[in-house]
């Protein structure tokens, strides 16, 4: 296995411990293969180093490779005409109820073969890994049909193989009831989405399974038929939920151990307490709440209060979410939501790897992959503070780059 060693490096460890961003000055990082074996003081580096060339970063910024744990980049088409719609009054809702929102994307992703959703998602994914994404999550939920649902599920694996990046794939089959199933959403959950995710697992395209709950989606009792079927799986859960309103969609997916509960404007103290006591993470999609002027923020306070851990994420979508830059979502972050800068990145980096149920990234230290982004900046605040530039100066994955 190769060796190599970067040194004259500020470090953003990103650890728990040791202060703000876990921030060793003065810093050296030791790769062996894959992983890390030392990120702390130059001084403190092992002795059997010291025959390794090294590799200057000219005093630049080291931080965990980002994490975008919730995206949908993989779709057919655009609704760049529902944005004229909002911008003309309309609400979320009413879009949706009027055949637009997730129902007009699933008509463009089923007439796209795999090849074309391939190619209209790269630019996408493109556009994060020039922010320094190493690991990205990639959703279904535009097919609601199974055909589509593993099409979908196949194109977001081969952007994994195009690209030097990790992609992990969520199946969202209870994204939305398609039109031919409307009024009927129990029998969709049944007839549709069950085999789907069932097909899917049997190819081994699906990490974990989501849902979305919400009046315009499937409710609670629908959402659990699905997680029952995913813990039959073996497949770990999560959820959009409380968006819009209060379902008590959180609490059901804590009461599942989910992952990560994801959107959750509407979030009550009941909902927080449960995800406190399941470990499970809160997700917070700016990009969202942004593009639909939405003014319900989640109870962040009430987040902190209890240790639930907060990642964010693009939601990079069609129709909510139309976002490509984790840059701007840790700005978003911090000006809507007013997260600190240091939770921002903490956001995109060591919780956004616990909502994907990784503990090998997310941070920089011994024995963790190596996964690394260097940045042109001189405080770690930087990268939440700028609008529209990115810094990043240079990307390592699994110690190549």
């Amino acid at each position: 296995m190769s060796r190599r060693l970067l040194t004259d490096i500020r470090i953003a460890s990103m650890g728990r411990d040791g202060g703000s961003y876990g921030l060793i000055e003065n810093g050296a990082i030791a790769i062996d293969g894959e992983s890390i074996a030392h990120a702390g003081p130059a001084a403190d580096l092992p002795g059997d180093w010291a025959g390794v060339a090294a590799e200057s970063c000219g005093g630049r910024l080291a931080t965990p490779a980002l994490i975008d744990c919730h995206t949908h980049i993989v779709f057919g088409g655009n609704r760049a005409r529902e944005f004229e719609m909002r911008l003309e009054g309309a609400t979320y809702e009413e879009v949706a109820r009027a055949g637009g929102g997730i129902v007009s994307t699933v008509t463009a992703t089923r007439e796209a073969d795999e090849d074309a959703l391939v190619g209209m998602a790269l630019p996408r994914l493109d556009a994060l890994i020039a922010e320094g994404a190493a690991t990205v999550e990639v959703k279904s939920g535009y097919g609601l049909d199974l055909e589509t649902e593993l099409r979908m599920l196949r194109a977001a694996l081969r952007l994994g193989r195009m690209r030097d990046v990790t992609i992990v794939t969520s199946f969202l089959g209870a994204h939305a009831v398609p039109a031919e199933y409307k009024g009927r959403a129990d029998e969709y959950i049944d007839k549709v989405c069950i085999p789907a995710l069932e097909a899917a697992a049997a190819e081994g395209l699906v990490d974990a399974v989501d849902g979305f709950c919400e009046g315009i989606a499937f409710d609670t009792a629908q959402i659990a038929l699905v997680f029952d079927r995913a813990k039959a799986l073996g497949l770990p859960v999560k959820l959009h939920a409380e968006q819009l309103s209060n379902l008590g969609g959180a609490k059901l997916a804590a009461s599942r151990g989910a992952l990560s509960a994801d959107h959750i404007e509407y979030l009550d103290q009941d909902g927080v307490d449960a995800m406190a006591a399941a470990g499970t993470v809160a997700v917070l999609l700016p990009g969202a709440f942004y593009t639909l002027r939405e003014t319900q923020h989640p109870p962040v306070q009430a987040l902190r209060d209890a240790g639930v851990p907060i990642a964010i994420a693009t939601d990079c979508n069609p129709g909510s979410s139309p976002l490509t830059s984790l840059l701007l979502t840790m700005n978003m972050a911090c000006t809507l939501f007013r997260l600190t800068p240091e939770e921002a990145l903490a956001g995109l980096t060591r919780e956004a790897a616990r909502a994907l149920g990784f503990a090998d990234r997310g941070t920089l230290a011994a024995g963790q992959r190596a996964d690394i982004a260097i940045w042109d900046v001189e405080e770690p605040a930087e990268l939440a503070y700028r609008i529209g530039f990115n810094p990043l100066h240079r990307r390592i994955v699994g110690g190549q780059g």
